[in-house]
């Protein structure tokens, strides 16, 4: 957005904004830093994208974006995993500046510029926290629920709120849309697999408790197993993915994120294969199936004794 945009950005909130706010940290310097350095952001994407700008922001597209938001956004995972409050700071940064990409192309396609995105945002936090701004701000900025308790309320009753209210913000499904069709695509294939699981259990298509899914997962590997043995490499990967999607319907009964389930599992993996790595001096492809066997079990064996 061309840096004489920036005005309007700025003015660009929800009707009655000001009002709004729990305290006065509107007025204090740091916000005013925050505000004048966000514009900047702003301003900087737009110089980018403009004629005489850098080449290679100057070619990409949507399409050609996407990438590089999954990155960051597993890379602000792993900071926050890590711990490593400095390098969350960075990628917040890193992913902040998706915001500021897309914003920028829409604005060049006549879509949409990044004070809607934040108009947007500003509305939808005030219409879902009646219990916050009062329930009168909260229909202002859109909420269409009623009979909502909003006070003296704990986090269980915030949710219940929010998904009331979210639920009234959706658009009617056109007819013939399937339950499904409200599942987004476009995000991790196990994530995507527990919320699919999550639509039909509200339909009743569940099994009943923990020991089904157990059941069906025991099912599922003997599938696979059977086409393994038959050598047909179309039917072992269809029932591996049937394996996969059995195992985060089980995450979905356990109430585990299924995705971050996998990530702790990765990471656990990296460790142990590290422990591996530095209890020989010779290269583990050196080294026999037995003799890996046995740095395994050790690595696991050390992780055991230090978390005692």
């Amino acid at each position: 957005m061309p840096p004489e945009k920036d005005a309007a950005s700025a003015s660009a909130v929800p009707e009655r904004g000001e009002d709004l706010r729990p305290d006065s940290r509107s007025d204090t310097r740091a916000d005013a830093r925050a505000g004048k350095l966000f514009a900047e952001a702003v301003a900087i994407m737009a110089r980018l994208r403009a004629p005489g700008g850098c080449p290679w922001d100057r070619e990409q597209t949507f399409a050609s974006i996407r990438k590089y938001t999954l990155e960051e956004t597993y890379e602000v995972l792993d900071a926050i995993e890590r711990e490593h409050w400095a390098d969350l700071a960075d990628e917040l940064g890193d992913l902040l500046l998706q915001v500021l990409f897309y914003a920028e192309m829409a604005e060049e396609a006549g879509h949409f510029g990044i004070a809607d995105v934040i108009t947007g945002l500003n509305r939808k936090l005030i219409r879902r926290h009646p219990h916050v701004f009062g329930e009168e701000a909260s229909a202002a900025a859109g909420n269409r629920a009623e009979g909502l308790e909003t006070g003296g309320i704990g986090a269980q009753e915030v949710l219940r709120n929010w998904e009331e209210i979210k639920k009234l913000e959706k658009k009617p499904r056109t007819e013939g849309a399937g339950r499904l069709d409200s599942v987004s695509r476009a995000m991790p294939a196990l994530s995507e697999a527990g919320e699919i699981g999550s639509k039909a259990a509200k339909a009743g298509f569940d099994w009943p408790d923990i020991r089904g899914v157990v059941e069906k997962l025991r099912e599922e590997c003997g599938e696979l197993e059977s086409e393994l043995v038959r050598g047909d490499q179309e039917s072992s990967s269809e029932e591996l993915g049937d394996l996969l999607f059995t195992a985060a319907n089980l995450a979905r009964h356990l109430k585990t994120d299924p995705e971050l389930a996998l990530r702790d599992a990765n990471a656990k993996f990296r460790r142990r294969f590290a422990q591996m790595e530095a209890a020989t001096e010779r290269p583990l492809e050196d080294l026999s199936s037995v003799e890996l066997e046995e740095l395994w079990v050790r690595s696991k064996q050390s992780e055991a004794g230090m978390r005692r």
